[in-house]
């Protein structure tokens, strides 16, 4: 049993269906189409809720108390974090295991964000790489942007946003929680938070569909939009290596 925006849904129901074990995924009604429907054609049971990923995360648990399902939900099962930890090692080892200047990457519950900074600092210790680690950097919407409002704040946890809306579902999480996590890593990193608006997104998808021939979902182009606010803002150089993140598990490189 899961509660999703998009890709933990699919990735449940295939590995449910390859398994051969029963799936039930949460997910707000307003969830892209092509997502349900490939959830559906994996065979889990899908359960449409009127509200956010939050609202789907107190449905599903108050199923998985009555009926003893596994919640396989963000942070709340034991190999999300060492799984995302490939995000970074794969970031090592396509660039000859050197690491970029900084990275952004489009947050939602986060958990990428919290593996690749987990497993940088082991491959340091390990001597696999040398040199400063990268400054991680978060994009989020401005319709739900707790991680960039808590970062601002210097607060340690997140404030859960109200009333969120964006057209990237992957970035609408009212409440991460790993939120203390992800701040802790953007910080230790030298790195930051950044909120774009939805137009903004929108507009760097197509550049990047049009531009590099690259299919950019909305979450990919908050990514390129919260670069150029970061360059703007001179967080970033034009000159440095960063890689940015389409979404949760893919990788662009802007050299």
């Amino acid at each position: 049993m899961v509660p999703t925006a998009g890709n933990a849904g699919v990735a449940l129901a295939a590995y449910a269906a390859r398994a051969g074990v029963a799936a039930r995924v949460y997910a707000p009604a307003t969830t892209p189409r092509a997502i349900l429907s490939q959830i559906r054609s994996f065979g889990a049971e899908l359960v449409l809720v009127d509200g956010h990923i939050g609202d789907c995360g107190t449905a599903a648990r108050a199923y998985a108390a009555v009926a003893g399902a596994v919640d396989v939900s963000t942070l709340r099962e034991p190999y999300r974090i060492e799984g995302k930890k490939t995000l970074g090692l794969e970031v090592a080892e396509q660039l000859g295991w050197t690491l970029p200047d900084a990275i952004v990457y489009p947050t939602g519950g986060g958990t990428g964000l919290i593996g690749m900074w987990k497993v940088f600092g082991e491959l340091a210790a390990a001597g696999w790489v040398r040199g400063p680690l990268p400054r991680m950097y978060s994009v989020q919407s401005t319709g739900c942007a707790p991680v960039v409002q808590a970062f601002a704040a210097g607060a340690e946890r997140c404030t859960p946003w109200p009333e969120p809306a964006t057209m990237a579902a992957g970035l609408c999480v009212p409440g991460p929680l790993g939120d203390r996590l992800m701040l802790r890593a953007l910080r230790e990193s030298g790195g930051g938070a950044v909120a774009v608006s939805d137009e903004q997104l929108s507009a760097a998808a197509r550049e990047l569909q049009t531009v590099e021939g690259i299919d950019a979902c909305p979450e990919g182009g908050a990514t390129l939009a919260g670069l150029l606010e970061l360059e703007a803002r001179g967080a970033i150089e034009p000159d440095e290596h960063v890689v940015l993140f389409n979404t949760g598990a893919g990788w662009l490189y802007r050299s």
